[in-house]
């Protein structure tokens, strides 16, 4: 009898594929899977046939195309593979056990729980985003957070939009179009996504101005740089890196002084947005948007979704007479804040009108704030747990997962406070049989995905970015991930 060729074979496993109304058929039997949408198991069969007919036109040996599993249990269990991630948002939470509190990556600033409630029910139900209900009449979406912003501040005036790169935009259009701006060269920064100052003032129609040079930068530059075509004096937070040794730079109450003799404003770029001082909890000292505006800075900037603690917004805040301006300003329909931001907004400010409320229920303070002592304290518990979860396999030494407790540092993120060094304690985990590129792997294929770090060897899970009520599915993953090396 004749040998099979390979091409024979290929078109044997063609034939035999089932049809797309077969499938769907036993499909339908299933239980759960047969409540879904028909248009969308059709899809979902369609595109797994067309992958086992590349699958099978591909293979180069006999021996790869008898490796394709044809059976109807393995066919089944691809199209509910496939329907489930269809049906998956792209969107979805992970645990961060990075240690990076404000990770970009992952979303920045997690949001207050007074903030979630008020969003879900503004978002559930009509509200009064732009109606007066004392008056009768239309109002300003402004007006919900604008008080407080004032009360907290000490500012005269406050506006929001979508985010700080809009308020930085918006500003410079509104008071510096077709004008020059002067800066400090050592503050032209670029931040995440390529974000550029010098970009962003272009776009704005402002002129940039550089003066002094990277490391130094003195008060007689900027008044030298003065012309009759100058309209703001610009002081940008550097983010995420500090030039320290041989430096100097103005002060703001220095700039505000130069700025009041020649009747120019002066804008500060905060970055951040810190409202509380936090070197009274032992990190490093950062400038609060109230001493900013006690300084007498005519108009701050700053982000939402970074030490403030909320969402994703940029706040401009200042004298009344800018911010008028800026209000009338055609961009600021563009770039205004939306009503579920707005709900998350005004809640997270709320908690701030009690600093120590503020500090327990605003989670990105809640952090930044905990003492290793504390972030031990729930390693070594999650440790006894995982130890007795598997008790007879580790005195049997058959426990495929070394977990230690590791001093390490975690850190602020997101531009924010880049030389501080949080003191923690982490999770080590590493395996006799696996690279930890391989734990990493493991835990991010989890569901929800555990995002750490990897480092000598080890992949780190530091509990400072983990929430309390997450431990569960942490330790529920470390289980499955050993029984999976196991």
């Amino acid at each position: 009898m004749a040998e099979i060729t390979l091409e024979q074979a290929k078109r044997r496993q063609l034939r035999g594929l089932p049809s797309v109304d077969e499938l769907l058929q036993k499909l339908s039997s299933l239980e759960g899977i047969g409540e879904r949408s028909r248009r969308r198991m059709v899809e979902s069969i369609r595109e797994v046939l067309e992958r086992l007919r590349r699958s099978i036109l591909q293979a180069d040996t006999l021996s790869r195309l008898n490796d394709i599993d044809l059976s109807e249990g393995h066919l089944l269990q691809e199209v509910e593979g496939q329907v489930a991630r269809q049906e998956a948002p792209s969107l979805r939470r992970v645990i961060n056990a990075t240690g990076i509190i404000l990770h970009t990556n992952l979303g920045r600033a997690l949001l207050p729980q007074a903030a979630l409630e008020n969003l879900v029910a503004i978002g559930k139900y009509y509200s009064n985003l732009e109606y007066d209900l004392l008056s009768g009449e239309r109002g300003s979406r402004h007006s919900h957070v604008e008080e407080l912003m004032r009360r907290l501040t000490g500012a005269e005036a406050a506006l929001s939009v979508n985010n700080n790169a809009a308020a930085v935009l918006l500003s410079l259009d509104t008071l510096a179009q077709g004008q020059e701006v002067i800066v400090s060269r050592g503050q032209l920064v670029e931040i995440g996504g390529s974000f550029r100052i010098p970009d962003i003032m272009k776009k704005s129609g402002a002129r940039l101005v550089e003066v002094g040079t990277t490391n130094k930068t003195r008060m007689e530059d900027y008044r030298a740089a003065i012309t009759p075509e100058t309209a703001l004096l610009l002081k940008v937070h550097t983010s995420n890196f500090r030039v320290v040794g041989f430096t100097a730079e103005a002060s703001r109450e220095e700039l505000v002084e130069l700025g009041r003799q020649h009747q120019l404003p002066v804008m500060e770029d905060l970055g951040s947005g810190n409202f509380i001082d936090l070197a009274r909890y032992g990190l490093a000292a950062e400038p609060t948007v109230q001493e900013v505006v006690r300084a007498g800075v005519d108009l701050v900037t700053f982000s939402g979704d970074k030490l403030l603690g909320g969402p994703q917004a940029g706040v401009i805040l200042g004298r009344q007479d800018l911010i008028g301006r800026i209000k009338k300003n055609p961009l600021t329909r563009a770039l205004r804040i939306d009503k579920l931001t707005l709900a998350a907004l005004e809640s997270t400010l709320r908690l701030y009108l009690d600093e120590e409320v503020a500090i327990q229920q605003i989670p990105t303070l809640r952090m930044l704030t905990a003492s290793p002592q504390a972030v031990e304290k729930r390693c070594k518990a999650l440790l006894r747990k995982t130890q007795r979860l598997n008790g007879r396999r580790i005195a049997e030494n058959r426990y495929p997962l070394e977990v230690l407790i590791l001093d390490e540092h975690s850190q602020a993120g997101g531009g924010s406070l880049p030389l501080e060094l949080l003191p923690t304690k982490v999770l080590a985990l590493r395996s006799p049989t696996a690279s930890s590129e391989t734990l990493e792997r493991l835990f991010r294929a989890n569901e929800p995905p555990i995002l750490g770090r990897l480092q000598k060897d080890f992949l780190y899970l530091d509990l400072r970015t983990v929430q309390e009520e997450e431990e569960v599915e942490l330790l529920q993953a470390i289980e499955r991930v050993a029984q999976e090396l196991g």
